[in-house]
């Protein structure tokens, strides 16, 4: 059963950094594609971005790029993010994709989430 569980969310002034992360079980984690999704008080959910298979390959929403960075390490995705905005202010989600393997399918969308670490942002 795949099981992905974030920590690390908190309360940020703007300008800050802040790193969320994912411990992910109950798959082959390595293999698949993984991200993070967000959603901001009443908006929808708005993909961050994707880490493909290889760990190295990543792909961003063009408005995050620059700012955020996803890794990956053993059973858990990373999320960092700098000059932070308090329109980044949302509930920050792990991702898992269906797509494995080495090569880079883009988009890849996402069949499972976590529960989901809140990030607030203040001016």
């Amino acid at each position: 059963q795949v099981q992905l569980a974030e920590s690390g969310g908190g309360s940020v002034q703007a300008g800050g950094s802040l790193t969320v992360s994912c411990g992910a079980s109950g798959f082959a984690f390595s293999t698949y594609y993984m991200g993070w999704v967000r959603q901001a008080p009443a908006k929808g959910l708005e993909w961050v971005g994707t880490i493909f298979s290889d760990g190295l390959s990543t792909y961003y929403a063009p408005s995050l790029k620059g700012r955020f960075t996803i890794s990956r390490a053993e059973n858990t995705l990373y999320l960092q993010m700098n000059s932070l905005k308090t329109e980044d202010t949302a509930m920050y989600y792990c991702a898992k994709t269906e797509y494995c393997g080495l090569s880079k399918i883009t988009p890849s969308p996402f069949a499972a989430w976590g529960q989901g670490t809140q990030v607030t942002v203040s001016s």
